[in-house]
C-alpha cells in the first residue's frame, strides 16, 4: 500500500518570534493577498482575548524555495521599508490580518493605520489600563485602550477632555503602551521611569505602584509575551493548485482567490504585470459588445487551450506515440502551470481570436452579451479562430462547419455543466475536422433537440431560447415596431 505523504504539519511558535520574524522581513505575504482591512474594535478585541490567554485561531503559512511555486511577495504592512527586498522563508495563507493587527499594535513603533466603525481610516496607539486590567473579575478587552494618534481625547465640540501625549501621562495614569510588550528593555526603561515618576499626591502610594506593576507584569503582559499561536506549515513542495485550493477553504472571511490573481502573483517575479495587461486587452475587446464581460480567467483559459493544442500538435509532429502526447488543456491545475513564454506567445493572436468570435457571432445575428446563448462556448470559439488563424474560415467549408458545431452546442444545451473537459475535447476533435472535414466531433454527433423542448422553453436565460430567437433573427424576422428586418445595423440603432 503506498502511504500518502503530508505535505503540511502544525505546531506552536511564540507570538514574539512571529513578530520578529515580520519585522525583519522573514514573513511576508504572497502578492495575491488583499490588504489588511481590521477596523478598531477588532484590534481592540483581539488585544484582549490575547492578554487573556484565550485562543485567537491558527495561521498557515508556506515555507518558499520551491523553484516551480515562486509568487511575487510584499512585506506585511507597517514592517520597516528597509526589509522590502529581504527573501522571504515563510508566505502567510491565513492569519494576515490577526498578525498585521498583531504586529503593527505589539511591535511596530508606528502608530496603527486602521478604521473606525463606518470605515473611515484613522491611526491609532494601543495601551492597557493596568488598573482596569487588575481589577477582580476584570474584562482585558475592557482594559485595552485606544487613543488618536496625537494620545489627546476630545469630546464632539473639539474639546481635549484626556491629554496622554506625554510619557509623563502615561507614568501618572498607568498606561502601558503595548507596542513595547515585546521590547525588554524599552519595557524595563518604562517600568523605571514609572517607578521613579511621583506626584505630590504619589508619594505615599509608591509601595502600591511597585506591587501593581509585579501583578501586571506576570498576570498580564507576560501572557502577552509567552503567547503560543498555533502554526499550520505547508512545506515548499506543495503544489501551487493545492496552495489556491487551500488559501479558498480557509479564506472564508475573504473574496475567493481567482486563478487571475495567482498567475498575476507568479508572472511578476519576472517583472510582467499581468493586471496592466490584461486591462488594456479587456478594454480592446469591450469595443464588442458580445465581449463587453469577458473575464480574465476565460482569456486565460482559451490561451492555455491554443498553448497546448500547439504543443501537442508540435510533439506530434516530432513523431511522438499518440498515448505519449501532452493533452490539451485549460483546468484550473493547468492554468496555474502557464509560464509566462506562453502568454507572451499566444497573448496577441488570443485576442484577436476573441475579435474574431464577436465577427463570426455577428453573422449568427448574435450581438450583445446578454444575448449569448452560453457565454463559456465563447472559450473554445475563440481558441477555434485563433488557432484557424485570419482567413481560416473562407475556404473548404470551414465556416458552414463551424456553425454546425456552435449551434449543435447550443441547441444541444451541451455547455451547461463539466465544461473545461468538453471545451478541450471540442479543440481537440473539432479544429482537424474544420480544415479536413474528416472526423465528426462529439459536440455534434451527442447533439440532439427534441420538438417538445420548446413546450418547456419558458426561461430567457436559457441557452436554447436565445439560440432560437437569434436564429429567427437571421432568417429574416421583422421588428414589431417598424416592421424592418433585424441585423447589425437595426440591431444596434
Amino acid at each position: 500500500m503506498v502511504q500518502a505523504i503530508s505535505t503540511f504539519d502544525s505546531t506552536k511558535e511564540p507570538l514574539g518570534d512571529l513578530l520578529r520574524n515580520i519585522h525583519q522581513g522573514q514573513i511576508q505575504l504572497p502578492d495575491f493577498q488583499r490588504g489588511w482591512v481590521w477596523d478598531d474594535h477588532h484590534i481592540v478585541s483581539l488585544i484582549g482575548s490575547l492578554a487573556q490567554t484565550y485562543p485567537i485561531g491558527a495561521i498557515m503559512v508556506l515555507q518558499t524555495g520551491n523553484p516551480s511555486v515562486k509568487f511575487k511577495t510584499r512585506t506585511v504592512e507597517g514592517a520597516p521599508a528597509s526589509v522590502a527586498g529581504t527573501e522571504a522563508d515563510r508566505l502567510i495563507l491565513d492569519g494576515q490580518q490577526r498578525l498585521t493587527s498583531l504586529y503593527q499594535s505589539l511591535y511596530s513603533r508606528n502608530p496603527v493605520l486602521t478604521r473606525d466603525a463606518r470605515g473611515v481610516e484613522m491611526k491609532r496607539w494601543y495601551y492597557l489600563d493596568m488598573r482596569k486590567a487588575l481589577e477582580p473579575e476584570a474584562d482585558l478587552e475592557e482594559a485595552v485602550l485606544s487613543l488618536p494618534e496625537n494620545r489627546q481625547v476630545r469630546n464632539f465640540r473639539g474639546e481635549v477632555q484626556q491629554d496622554y501625549s506625554t510619557q509623563a501621562a502615561e507614568w501618572q495614569h498607568e498606561l502601558f503602551p503595548l507596542n513595547l510588550a515585546f521590547d525588554s528593555v524599552a519595557t524595563m526603561q518604562w517600568q523605571f521611569d514609572y517607578q521613579q515618576y511621583l506626584t505630590q499626591e504619589q508619594l505615599a502610594d509608591a509601595p502600591q505602584r511597585l506591587e501593581r506593576w509585579m501583578r501586571f507584569y506576570q498576570l498580564v503582559l507576560l501572557a502577552i509575551q509567552q503567547y503560543n499561536l498555533p502554526v499550520i506549515k505547508l512545506g515548499k513542495e506543495s503544489p501551487k493548485a493545492a496552495i489556491c485550493q487551500v488559501f479558498e477553504k480557509v479564506n472564508t472571511g475573504g473574496v475567493s482567490l481567482t486563478v487571475f490573481e495567482l498567475i498575476t502573483a507568479t508572472f511578476a517575479i519576472d517583472d510582467f504585470n499581468l493586471r496592466d495587461d490584461w486591462t488594456a486587452r479587456a478594454t480592446a475587446l469591450r469595443k464588442h459588445k458580445v465581449l463587453a464581460q469577458v473575464p480574465s480567467d476565460n482569456f486565460l483559459q482559451a490561451l492555455s487551450l491554443v498553448a497546448t493544442y500547439e504543443h501537442r500538435r508540435q510533439k506530434q509532429q516530432e513523431g511522438n506515440p499518440a498515448d505519449a502526447l501532452p493533452g490539451v488543456t485549460c483546468k484550473r491545475k493547468d492554468l496555474l502551470r502557464l509560464p509566462l513564454s506562453a502568454y507572451t506567445t499566444w497573448a496577441d493572436k488570443t485576442q484577436q481570436g476573441f475579435v474574431a468570435a464577436a465577427k463570426f457571432l455577428h453573422t449568427q445575428h448574435i450581438f450583445a452579451h446578454r444575448d449569448l446563448p452560453y457565454t463559456t462556448q465563447l472559450v473554445p470559439l475563440a481558441a477555434l479562430l485563433t488557432l484557424l488563424g485570419p482567413g481560416g474560415l473562407d475556404h473548404g467549408g470551414a465556416r458552414a462547419r463551424l456553425e454546425r458545431w456552435f449551434w449543435s452546442g447550443v441547441l444541444g444545451e451541451l455547455y451547461g455543466s463539466a465544461t473545461e473537459t468538453r471545451f478541450a475535447h471540442d479543440v481537440q476533435e473539432v479544429m482537424p475536422w474544420l480544415t479536413t472535414g474528416q472526423g465528426e466531433p462529439a459536440t455534434v454527433r451527442e447533439a440532439s433537440f427534441y420538438p417538445l423542448r420548446l413546450r418547456s422553453l419558458r426561461s430567457r436565460g436559457s441557452a436554447a431560447y436565445k439560440g432560437l430567437y437569434a436564429l429567427m433573427m437571421r432568417r429574416g424576422a421583422v421588428d414589431f415596431g417598424t416592421g424592418v428586418g433585424i441585423n447589425a445595423i437595426t440591431y444596434f440603432d
